[in-house]
């Protein structure tokens, strides 16, 4: 799906119509220090292997992270994500 890089949207902050930038949420680097992630480790280590099954197949798409950033007040938010198998940002 090609979807244009700048868009005129609602701001939640500004309260008004402007001019947003769009661009995909990347995914943080994630924290080895987290309880979940040291229980993780903690498990899959040894002669163990993965903690739980994987599940077969998966699904056929998934939903995009966009965030919109606004040009006035500089401000981003969120909307639910769509399903799509690939998106590209024109412009």
């Amino acid at each position: 799906m090609k979807m244009p890089r700048r868009i005129r949207t609602h701001c939640p902050f500004c309260n008004e119509h402007n001019e947003h930038e769009i661009q995909k949420a990347r995914k943080g680097q994630p924290s080895e220090m987290k309880w979940g992630q040291r229980q993780f480790r903690r498990v899959t280590s040894g002669y163990r292997g993965y903690p739980r099954p994987l599940p077969p197949g998966g699904k056929p798409t998934q939903k995009v992270d966009l965030r919109y950033r606004c040009t006035e007040c500089g401000k981003a938010h969120t909307r639910e994500g769509f399903r799509v198998s690939r998106l590209e940002l024109e412009g």
